[in-house]
């Protein structure tokens, strides 16, 4: 998840003892460091746990979409981390701080957000909490199950890495609402594609992955910093498409002898697929500012 209001100065490296981390955050995350860390979400005997935030004034601002559109979002975010590992969600838990001046009509938005999603990825919402509180804040826990579960680490050298969809679109529109701007309602910003079709058809060729919510050049710089290996770009990607967050499109590694086949489920998935680097030995370093802190 990317905060657009970081809490605090972003910084790019923190040092603690003679450990190095990409941030704070990633500081915070090594306390509790174990076993299931380290990925979109957690596989416990192939039952996938998930759960990330959407804070009004961090993620959004009332003022740039409506209520149900919030809801909308805060589901998709979290399903995005189930299908990253190959998972099919199935229940939701929602824990929701509603400000005490929201109104019944409010309340109803907010309701058939989280239940139309929920309906279009055949979830069933099976409880949470609610409280008061001084603005909206939302955090959802997705139980999805995998057959097969796809993990950001088992990079090799030479694997090939690619992105589905196009990147840069979502930091454009954040531009616009910034400059009190409009966006339309199928903006990629409130309306997300997610790629459940294509993951599930390309599992057997996919060797890590995903998904990109912090940009492409962050969320790289997790995944190699994870596998301890670096990259070589086969192009140039401008830092509009690589440092643009809240993208949720998948970032997959593959076996240079398994393109066409992947490129065939890309296809037959009307996915589009950028193959743009491959796995190599050396450093990779991340050039855009953090966006957690």
């Amino acid at each position: 998840m990317t905060y657009y209001h970081s809490i605090s100065t972003a910084i790019n490296v923190c040092l603690s003892g003679k450990r190095k981390f990409l941030s704070l955050e990633s500081y915070f995350i090594s306390l509790f460091s174990n076993k299931y860390i380290g990925d979109d979400a957690v596989n416990i005997d192939k039952t996938i746990y998930s759960k990330d935030a959407f804070f009004e004034d961090v993620h959004f601002k009332k003022e740039w979409i409506s209520y149900k559109q919030v809801a909308q979002k805060a589901m998709f975010v979290n399903i995005s981390d189930a299908i990253a590992m190959g998972a099919k969600p199935k229940y939701a838990l929602l824990s929701v701080a509603m400000p005490k001046t929201i109104s019944k009509k409010e309340m109803k938005e907010l309701a058939d957000g989280f239940k139309n999603i929920a309906k279009e990825y055949g979830i069933e919402i099976i409880g949470g909490d609610t409280i008061s509180n001084t603005k909206l804040d939302i955090t959802i826990t997705i139980i999805s199950h995998a057959k097969r579960v796809l993990y950001r680490k088992g990079l090799r050298d030479g694997y090939l890495l690619a992105y589905t969809g196009h990147l840069g679109s979502s930091a454009k529109e954040l531009k616009k609402l910034f400059n009190l701007g409009k966006i339309h309602k199928k903006s990629k910003f409130v309306d997300i594609q997610l790629r459940e079709t294509f993951i599930q058809r390309a599992l057997p060729y996919l060797k890590a992955g995903m998904d990109i919510s912090d940009g492409l050049f962050s969320d790289l710089e997790k995944m190699t910093a994870l596998n301890r290996v670096g990259v070589k770009f086969l192009h140039s990607i401008a830092n509009s498409t690589g440092c643009s967050g809240e993208e949720y499109e998948m970032l997959v590694a593959f076996d240079k002898r398994d393109r066409k086949a992947l490129l065939r489920r890309a296809a037959q998935s009307r996915t589009e697929l950028n193959i743009f680097a491959k796995v190599s030995r050396n450093r990779y370093k991340n050039r855009c500012r953090a966006h957690h802190f």
